[in-house]
């Protein structure tokens, strides 16, 4: 009986996870590839910084009580990016490969996720007044090498940010082209699901609840540490 019950609820997770992918995975890897710099077609960093994130996500399913997975994957992708951050330095040729790996950090929580200034701060361990510099730092340098003949790939597009009336002034939303359907994933995002759903059952449920656990509580520690200047 307890194993057809751990049954049970293990394939209800899976079910559950699976379709949390299935509607969120095609917005979550845009913002992953924004983030490491890669152009569309070759996303494999962005890949497994998301795969990593959500093998968090997929670990603490059942412990989210209510909370919005997106968010959690959300922070968690942050986190690990602030983290591993000097990874990225080199340009790529993606949307913001000519921006710092913090300003793309910045950039992508403020004006393509359309998180508030407050929240964008206290998860990167940052005051307010440094996110609202380098979000201008970053925008201008964006739309000065938008300005230059010949600059291509580099240019963000007006769009709309997920949070409606969130998106800092100037207008300008990232969606490097046509940013994914959030009601729809594609062959990559069902991969980064599968990558996920296998490292959060290959690892056992304590390793990978401890290591969710721990970027929970060290989100804005290990952004502060890896997105400070």
């Amino acid at each position: 009986m307890v194993r057809e019950r751990r049954a049970a609820r293990d394939g209800r997770r899976a079910r559950e996870f699976e379709a949390f992918v299935a509607g969120a995975g095609g917005r979550l890897l845009h913002a992953a590839t924004l983030l490491t710099g890669e152009p569309t077609g070759d996303t494999e960093a962005a890949e497994r910084l998301l795969t990593a994130a959500l093998a968090r996500t997929y670990a603490r399913w059942d412990r989210l009580r209510g909370e919005d997975p997106y968010d959690h994957t959300r922070r968690t992708l942050a986190a690990l990016f602030a983290h591993r951050g000097h990874r990225y330095r080199r340009p790529r040729g993606g949307t913001l490969a000519r921006l710092t790996p913090q300003e793309r950090l910045v950039l992508v929580l403020r004006l393509y996720e359309g998180v508030a200034e407050e929240q964008t701060a206290a998860a990167l361990g940052l005051p307010v007044e440094r996110v609202r510099a380098i979000c201008t730092r970053a925008v201008t340098a964006m739309r000065s090498a938008a300005a230059r003949p010949g600059t291509t790939g580099t240019r963000p597009s007006a769009g709309t940010a997920r949070s409606a009336g969130t998106s800092p002034s100037g207008g300008t939303s990232l969606s490097g082209g046509t940013p994914p359907s959030t009601g729809t994933t594609g062959t990559t995002d069902r991969r980064a699901a599968t990558g996920a759903t296998g490292a959060g059952t290959d690892a056992g449920a304590g390793a990978a609840e401890a290591g969710a656990g721990r970027a929970d509580a060290g989100a804005g520690a290990e952004a502060g540490a890896g997105a400070a200047p």
